[in-house]
């Protein structure tokens, strides 16, 4: 692995409804998620510019894709501050399970929150 490379480069988030679960991400986060049928799943892609060396994923309906509050733990981009994503959870039909809570300084801040396809997923930020 190069310098350029990151250990992490694509992630998916497991659910059971792609429509209620685009709905959910794309109202807490104030995007829009790109949706099409791939490999005989359906997919929810979240925004990026150019994938060469950086990080991005999707929202993934299939038969090995069951969400779950006990899986894997990713870190989606709360930047530029927790406060702003958090507000937004509880009304799109998410539960924050642990609030905005500082790590340190140097790293910033944390949080936890289940999505509406009951994913526990965590967000951070600087501030």
């Amino acid at each position: 692995m190069t310098a350029q490379e990151n250990t992490l480069n694509w992630f998916e988030i497991s659910v059971s409804d792609i429509s209620r679960a685009v709905k959910f991400y794309e109202s807490i986060f104030g995007i829009e998620l790109h949706q099409q049928e791939m490999m005989g799943m359906q997919m929810a892609f979240f925004p990026s510019e150019d994938m060469n060396g950086k990080v991005s994923g999707g929202l993934v309906q299939g038969p090995m894709h069951k969400p779950s509050a006990d899986g894997a733990k990713i870190y989606l981009n709360g930047n530029p501050d927790l406060t702003v994503v958090l507000s937004k959870i509880e009304p799109a039909g998410g539960k924050i399970v642990m609030p905005k809570t500082k790590v340190s300084d140097e790293i910033g801040y944390m949080a936890f929150f289940v999505d509406s396809e009951g994913n526990t997923v965590a967000l951070h930020s600087n501030k």
